[in-house]
């Protein structure tokens, strides 16, 4: 089996930093009224600026794929050009398309000169790991010797007042509140855009730090939990999903069904517990105590959770003091899948590290309750 090393990371966050009260300028206001949550999400998750792929007058000025070409892009130099890489895998939870993949959207984009393996992760926060993953396997497997990996999202287009225009319509004419869920009006300020990817090879740097994956662990509770966050259908009372093509095209409008929404009970309920027993169960498979954390890089959607977990994780006898916690949720936003990938990014290039730092990696998924953990050493 061969090792597995990132060698570099890069980014691309689209256009100017959004700050709070700018967020209605682009996104626009339902019913033409201010929001009344959004100071209160605000407030609770922390982020203070994040990226839209949108001016202000709501034009798009990239797509997805237009993200995550840009960001895998600033990966290549003379040393290592765009024609060199083997893999090319893509994590998302926002693809342009139904179909054809993400990754062959992004694949078409860069332009190489050579055919290259492609797989396109499906899901939430986690598909960009899943990405990762394959990436790391195939390279463990000794299937290739490099690939790129990435994790984007553009879910302001998602987001915009118009698409929940036909919804308020429909609310005035029951002669109801013309004013939307909780579970799709929250998310409008939680979530951002951009991508981040990573160049994953079978030997480190010469010059320069790299990160080697000492192994990568994935667990699921959807056997146990009903769906959390959703899209492209509606939950019923029983709990479970009804897709958009179960729907009729008229009620797609109506209904807001391709709309993002999530059930804040069962996220407040679940997400920490599931996401401290699934960390508890990697440490203890692979022998690992908290002492051998120097830096912990745990995606969480908002700053609301940060000392839930903490005090979960000492309960479970995991004690990384928060010094050790790297995050940079309030400067880039939540921005899903790619999230993690901007942590490392950041981390990777800020100076900060040195040779034999060990990083933790921790990426929770609220669709039905996934986790994801991979482990790094600096070398």
């Amino acid at each position: 089996m061969q090792n597995v090393y990132i060698t570099k990371a890069a980014k691309f966050l689209p256009n100017s930093p959004v700050q709070n009260d700018e967020m209605e300028d682009y996104l626009g206001k339902i019913n033409n009224i201010p929001s009344k949550a959004r100071r209160i999400v605000l407030r609770n998750n922390g982020i203070t600026t994040r990226y839209y792929a949108l001016d202000k007058q709501g034009n798009v000025t990239h797509s997805n794929a237009e993200l995550t070409k840009n960001a895998i892009l600033n990966l290549f130099d003379d040393d290592f050009t765009k024609n060199q890489f083997e893999v090319l895998s893509c994590g998302t939870s926002t693809p342009d398309l139904l179909l054809p993949s993400h990754a062959a959207m992004v694949h078409g984009l860069i332009k190489n000169n050579q055919s290259v393996e492609l797989n396109s992760s499906s899901g939430v926060c986690n598909s960009g790991m899943n990405a990762l993953k394959y990436g790391y396997l195939s390279i463990k497997s000794g299937n290739s010797k490099n690939a790129v990996c990435s994790g984007s999202e553009r879910v302001s287009t998602w987001m915009k007042s118009e698409k929940f225009d036909s919804e308020v319509e429909n609310l005035k004419e029951l002669d109801e509140q013309p004013i939307i869920a909780f579970k799709k009006d929250f998310l409008r300020w939680m979530l951002s855009d951009g991508a981040a990817a990573f160049l994953l090879q079978d030997a480190p740097n010469k010059e320069g730090l790299s990160l080697k994956i000492e192994w990568m662990e994935s667990y699921s509770y959807a056997h146990e939990l009903e769906t959390c966050m959703y899209a492209g259908g509606d939950k019923l009372a029983d709990g479970e999903i009804k897709p958009w093509s179960d729907y009729s095209s008229e009620d797609w409008l109506k209904e807001s069904v391709f709309s993002l929404k999530q059930d804040v009970k069962i996220l407040n309920d679940n997400i920490l517990i599931k996401g401290v027993q699934s960390m508890k169960a990697a440490m203890d498979k692979h022998q690992l105590s908290s002492d051998n954390i120097d830096y912990l890089l745990p995606h969480v959607s908002s700053n609301y959770f940060v000392q839930g977990l903490f005090d979960e994780f000492s309960k479970k006898g995991i004690h990384v003091p928060l010094e050790k916690w790297f995050m940079n949720l309030s400067e880039v936003g939540n921005v899903g899948s790619a999230s993690i990938y901007l942590m490392v990014e950041d981390l990777l290039n800020n100076g900060k590290l040195k040779k034999g730092d060990r990083i933790m990696l921790c990426v929770p998924e609220s669709g039905r309750f996934s986790y994801s953990y991979a482990y790094l050493t600096v070398v």
